[in-house]
């Protein structure tokens, strides 16, 4: 019994029943029009005062709202009420306005249906709770039954009036059941008039994707460039500390790589949290951005950096960086600097590293090596380090190659040179 009396007057239902009577106050311009069309037909010069005039005008009025429901703007609205009011999740409703011919025409069928319940379930509010109330109140308010009301004469009878009580509660129960029903049924038949549509579900799933790659692109770029430095100032400072009372000018020279890596390191983070200011003009038209890393401006200083960490680096470049494509050159520096910054983590300090940036062909390739003694450059299967290199490599039609040879620790890469240009 709870159940039923929630189907019929819980909170859901009630919010069902505004979004009905919304829909028959939206049909009402519309049946006016019909009216005005209607009337002249019939001959009847109060249109309202007949119910077939009224039935005929409202007949008349809904392909009128379906037609004007053709605009792209009326799906938005009807989703906004068909979430606050019908309880629709919003997942499973169209986001923005109706672009296709097919949405249009399932909005148009959606619009209609709309005020068609709606001005039906509207009239009977309108009309029934008063009659129920005077049908239970007629046997114990006798001027009731005197007054001029136009009731039928079969309320005159004893039997009748006991039961007009009943018969008024089971009209309000009926109105409630009617409007719970159509309330009902309009949040069944949502989804699949105002769901989106196949070229909506791309669309989304292009925007969803879009995210993801901006996301991953902040991920590489904060592991890459905030990564190196941690590394590298924690190898300095350590060094510094072993030697602070023996070696003061060894200490001032890791004070100096320090700063100077932290200095470059914030204008890396800089252009890394550019990605997020992309189409941002909050800050200002005058707020920049450091520029990103690139081979050809910053490969000296990430090797001086290296260099002063610690770490004992031969690089052999055999081509013009600044020849490269700009996202090449990017890239590159990129993929350069986690093989340095994980030959820092895992083979710590004094482990000889070689370093190689050629070109192959239409290719430029990059290999780093280090003694497979200690631990790689790169783990496989382990960490950001070598799935990042390969993500940047791959985004670029590129391949990552990573493995013990011939007694070292080889990373192996190769970025296609023409397709990146």
């Amino acid at each position: 019994m709870s159940e039923f009396a929630r189907f019929l007057f819980g909170r859901r239902a009630r919010l069902r029943w505004i979004h009905l009577i919304l829909g028959g106050a939206l049909a009402m311009p519309y049946v006016l029009v019909g009216s005005v069309i209607v009337g002249p037909v019939t001959g009847s010069t109060d249109a309202f005062g007949s119910f077939p005039v009224q039935l005929a005008s409202f007949a008349l009025g809904l392909p009128l709202a379906a037609v004007t429901a053709l605009f792209p703007l009326t799906r938005p609205m009807s989703v906004a009420a068909v979430h606050a009011l019908c309880g629709v999740e919003h997942d499973r409703l169209a986001d923005g306005p109706a672009r296709t011919r097919a949405a249009r025409q399932r909005t148009a069928a959606w619009f209609t249906l709309h005020l068609g319940f709606g001005g039906i379930i509207a009239g009977m509010s309108l009309a029934v709770p008063p009659f129920a109330a005077v049908l239970i109140a007629l046997p114990v308010v006798a001027e009731l039954r005197d007054s001029r009301l136009g009731l039928p004469e079969v309320l005159d009878h004893t039997w009748t009036l006991a039961l007009s009580p009943v018969a008024g509660v089971a009209m309000l129960i009926a109105l409630a059941a009617c409007a719970a029903g159509c309330g009902r049924l309009l949040a069944r038949w949502a989804p699949a008039l105002l769901g989106p549509t196949p070229e909506d579900r791309l669309a989304s799933a292009e925007r969803r994707a879009a995210d993801l790659a901006v996301r991953n692109r902040l991920a590489r770029e904060l592991h890459d460039s905030v990564g190196h430095a941690l590394s590298a100032v924690t190898l300095q400072a350590s060094a510094a500390r072993r030697v602070l009372d023996t070696d003061p000018d060894f200490v001032r020279e890791a004070l100096a790589a320090i700063e100077e890596t932290t200095r470059r390191t914030v204008g890396e983070l800089d252009a890394v949290l550019g990605v997020l200011r992309e189409g941002d003009t909050s800050d200002g038209p005058g707020r920049t951005t450091a520029p990103a890393p690139t081979l050809a401006a910053d490969l000296d200083g990430l090797l001086h950096r290296t260099r002063a960490a610690g770490l004992p680096v031969t690089a052999t470049v055999e081509v013009d960086p600044d020849a490269l494509p700009a996202l090449v050159s990017r890239e590159a520096y990129r993929i350069v600097q986690e093989a340095l910054s994980n030959a820092l983590k895992h083979t710590g300090p004094r482990t000889p590293l070689t370093l190689r940036i050629v070109r192959n062909g239409d290719e430029l390739e990059i290999t780093t090596e280090n003694p497979a003694t200690g631990a790689p450059v790169c783990r496989p299967g382990g960490g950001h380090g070598l799935r990042g290199v390969a993500d940047r490599a791959r985004l670029l039609g590129g391949t990552t190659e990573a493995g013990p040879v011939d007694g070292v620790w080889r990373l192996r890469v190769r970025l296609p040179l023409e397709a990146s240009a």
